[in-house]
C-alpha cells in the first residue's frame, strides 16, 4: 500500500475537484442577475442539435487525457493539470466578480429527434450563466496542447489527428448548441494562449538557452 501511495502520490492534483465543483454549483444556483454576452457573430450561427455528441464527448476527452498522462508521464500530467486548473480558477473568479450569461437558446426546435431530447436534458441541468470564458473550449485546447507537446505521442500521428478533430468539434459545439456566445470561445482562446506561454513555452525557451549555453 505504501508503495502504491508513493507511486501515485501525484493524484493530489485531482483534489482540485473539491474546490471547482462546489464553487461552480454555487454560482449556478445563486447568479440571478447577470450581464448578457452577445456579439453579432452569434446571430449568424444556426442551432444544430447534432453537436450534442462532441459536446458530451468533452467529458471523456478531458478525463482520458488526464488519466493517460497520470499513468504514463508525471511531468506531462502536472503540466496538463496546471493548464486546466489555473484556467478554470480564473474563469470562476471572472464569473464571481462579473456574473455573465446569454439569451441565445431557441424557445422551440425546427425538428424533434433524440438529439434535441438530449439538448433539453442538458439545458434542464445547465443554466445559460457563468459562461465567459468557455471552459469547454479552454479545456479542449489544453488537452490538445498536452497531446501535441507529449514526447510519448510525438510519433502517434493518428492520435494527434483525432485529438485535433475532437478539440475542433467540441469548440464548435459550444456555439452551435447555443451553450455559449462566440465571445466566450474567443476569450477561452486568448486565455489558453497566455497559459500556453506559462506552462509550455517558457520551459522550451529555458531549455533552448541552456542547450545553446553548452555550445558557447
Amino acid at each position: 500500500m505504501k508503495e502504491f501511495i508513493s507511486k501515485y502520490k501525484h493524484a493530489w492534483c485531482l483534489l482540485y475537484a473539491f474546490i471547482y465543483l462546489p464553487w461552480f454549483v454555487f454560482l449556478e444556483k445563486n447568479v440571478l442577475h447577470y450581464s448578457i454576452i452577445h456579439i453579432r457573430l452569434d446571430d449568424y450561427i444556426p442551432f444544430n442539435e447534432y453537436f450534442i455528441i462532441p459536446y458530451f464527448l468533452w467529458f471523456a476527452y478531458v478525463a482520458v487525457a488526464i488519466m493517460f498522462f497520470f499513468f504514463t508521464n508525471k511531468e506531462d500530467y502536472y503540466k496538463l493539470c496546471a493548464f486546466l486548473f489555473i484556467g478554470m480558477t480564473i474563469s470562476l473568479i471572472i464569473c464571481t466578480i462579473w456574473p455573465n450569461g446569454h439569451n441565445l437558446r431557441p424557445t422551440e426546435f425546427a425538428r424533434e429527434n433524440i438529439f434535441t431530447d438530449m439538448v433539453r436534458g442538458l439545458w434542464a441541468t445547465d443554466t445559460p450563466t457563468n459562461i465567459f470564458p468557455s471552459i469547454h473550449v479552454y479545456n479542449s485546447i489544453g488537452v490538445h496542447l498536452a497531446v501535441m507537446n507529449s514526447e510519448a505521442l510525438k510519433k502517434k500521428r493518428v492520435v494527434r489527428i483525432i485529438s485535433f478533430a475532437l478539440m475542433a468539434s467540441i469548440c464548435l459545439s459550444t456555439v452551435f448548441l447555443k451553450q455559449h456566445s462566440a465571445l466566450d470561445g474567443i476569450g477561452a482562446i486568448v486565455m489558453s494562449m497566455f497559459m500556453y506561454r506559462m506552462v509550455y513555452h517558457t520551459e522550451r525557451v529555458a531549455n533552448r538557452e541552456k542547450l545553446e549555453g553548452q555550445f558557447n
